[in-house]
């Protein structure tokens, strides 16, 4: 079972870190008492696996007293149930304008005669929470799509595809439109074209007679490899930038021939660099 902690100053993104921990299959609670975390911990042991990563907010408006908490911890630690703190933090300057343009109120407000000091005061309450935390993320500068990417780098079931953004490669026919879900489109038509052979007509860019033909001349092999230069730069720099999905599309006349064998050669390339990625064929049932 993995628990982890989640808290930090109030607007650096503890709400948006929870509904991002949610996608990644966590079961997330926000402020549930200290004392019943190892009774939610004994639970989920003892349980079917729905409990087996439990992400749990706990902030100031549990008290400035975080002793509960730490004991807590120490009994986690007792039944051998791991977990890890991440502490949402940010510059001052940042938290006071997200309230202002949120409008909300801070939880200290009434404790203090201004944002700015009560900013200040759940800092100093915060601090020995801090100090524990294993990872620590200041949302100062980073956009909403960042921080899932971090967090999904930080917290994604390792060895899985969850931590990886997939890349779905496809191959299309122009005559039957552009697909509207596709992020990156390629044109493969200016490639020798399989249909104008009779022998090589009625089969698809999948069949080996086919993918010859096309990758005869060099053309496509040097297409290939300027695709994948391209495509292999900016898969880490999407993935970075939050994208939890590449749609990359590659079409042809009729989405039989040309497109396909580039499609599938692309994709081949993708998966032996380690990325999640599957392959598709939108028009090879079309006439």
């Amino acid at each position: 079972m993995e628990f982890v902690i989640i808290s930090g100053l109030s607007g650096a993104g503890k709400s948006k870190a929870v509904s991002f921990m949610e996608d990644m299959d966590y079961f997330c609670v926000d402020n549930l008492p200290a004392p019943l975390i190892p009774k939610f911990a004994e639970l989920g042991m003892a349980g079917s696996g729905e409990y087996d990563r439990v992400a749990l907010v706990t902030d100031v408006r549990a008290g400035t007293n975080f002793d509960g908490l730490f004991h807590a911890l120490d009994a986690l630690e007792a039944m051998k149930c791991p977990y890890r703190i991440l502490f949402m933090d940010a510059v001052s300057e940042t938290i006071i304008k997200r309230y202002k343009e949120t409008r909300r109120s801070h939880p200290l407000a009434e404790e203090t005669d201004s944002l700015e000091e009560a900013i200040a005061l759940e800092r100093r309450m915060l601090a020995p929470l801090r100090d524990r935390a294993d990872k620590i993320v200041d949302t100062s500068n980073l956009s909403t799509a960042k921080l899932k990417g971090v967090l999904r780098q930080m917290f994604g079931r390792a060895g899985t595809s969850e931590g990886r953004m997939e890349v779905r490669v496809t191959s299309f026919g122009f005559k039957h439109g552009v697909p509207m879900e596709a992020d990156l489109i390629f044109d493969a038509r200016f490639l020798p074209n399989p249909f104008y052979v009779t022998e090589l007509r009625p089969l698809t860019g999948l069949d080996a007679g086919v993918r010859d033909y096309v990758f005869q001349n060099g053309q496509a092999e040097e297409f290939l490899k300027r695709l994948w230069e391209l495509v292999g730069w900016l898969l880490p720099r999407y993935e970075e930038e939050g994208k939890t999905s590449l749609v990359i599309s590659i079409g042809c006349t009729g989405g039989h021939h040309r497109s396909v064998a580039i499609a599938h050669a692309l994709a081949e390339k993708i998966k032996a660099q380690g990325w999640p990625a599957v392959e598709s064929h939108r028009d090879l049932g079309r006439n």
